[in-house]
């Protein structure tokens, strides 16, 4: 069939299984079912129903793109993808400006930690910004440490990362300039009302935070004293409506907290420092 064709199938099967932007995702399942890119798809002419119903069928499950694909953009950077992490969101992206905004000196930053590091997307985009810094990415997952350890490997960073399996900062020892996280902080009676690509396919151990959503919060909060350096700052993911309660966590450890808005004005990144 023609590309037009394909595409209007393909879409209209999407849009019959609940997805959002079905035309969209056509395209790039089709451009991933032909090994090819958005140029090439407009070339072909005659496209075979059985090279896409494996894939489709992926998705009308409501397994998530990015799976499928293997792969998602986070800060201009390509990482792979798979299920032992969760997926790359522009949300986090906050993260990183409130870090280029906070250290204008980029060169100044040497050391880099990120807890709970899964694709290693937070670890290596910040690398990609402070040219002079070594990387230490925490996850308690291995297998998402090894796919960040790749990631790294892929994106040029290999010499400059270095990825380890624990929990949270429990292994760690020395002081960080630049501390990252977007932990779990989804309470756990929530989890069952997450939409089927989060609550079916990406790993609850990287959403559950307990049974307020803050379990992962205190943890993190409580390796501050010894991990940050002088003049240095953690900056932590907020979920929604969390503001005021991380705020109070980390005002009772000894620190000042400030939000920064994500491009929707919620607030997403708690850039946080000593008194």
């Amino acid at each position: 069939m023609k590309t037009t064709e394909a595409v209007t199938l393909v879409a209209t099967r999407l849009a019959a299984a609940g997805i959002d932007e079905p035309r969209r995702e056509a395209r790039m399942l089709l451009s991933a079912a032909l090994q090819t890119d958005a140029a090439g798809l407009l070339a072909c002419d005659d496209i075979d129903e059985a090279c896409f119903t494996p894939l489709l069928a992926r998705r009308e499950a409501r397994e998530p793109l990015a799976y499928i694909l293997g792969k998602r953009e986070f800060w201009g950077l390509t990482f792979a993808t798979s299920p032992a992490t969760l997926i790359p969101r522009p949300d986090t992206e906050t993260l990183i400006e409130a870090a280029i905004a906070i250290f204008p000196d980029r060169r100044k930053i040497r050391r880099i930690l990120d807890l709970g590091t899964g694709t290693g997307c937070l670890l290596l985009a910040a690398l990609h910004e402070f040219p002079e810094a070594f990387g230490t990415g925490v996850d308690l997952s291995a297998a998402a440490a090894v796919l960040a350890q790749s990631n790294a490997a892929q994106l040029g960073f290999a010499q400059r990362a270095a990825f380890l399996v624990g929990n949270w900062a429990d292994a760690l020892s020395g002081q960080f300039d630049l501390i990252l996280s977007n932990p779990p902080y989804i309470p756990a009676a929530d989890l069952t009302g997450l939409m089927p690509e989060v609550k079916i396919y990406e790993p609850a151990s990287a959403l559950d935070g307990g049974a307020d959503g803050l379990a992962a919060y205190r943890a993190v909060i409580a390796a501050l004293a010894a991990l940050l350096a002088p003049n240095g700052a953690a900056i932590l993911e907020l979920g929604i409506g969390q503001q005021n309660e991380v705020t109070k966590l980390v005002e009772n450890a000894g620190f000042t907290a400030t939000a920064r808005a994500d491009l929707a004005g919620h607030p997403r990144a708690l850039v946080i420092r000593a008194k």
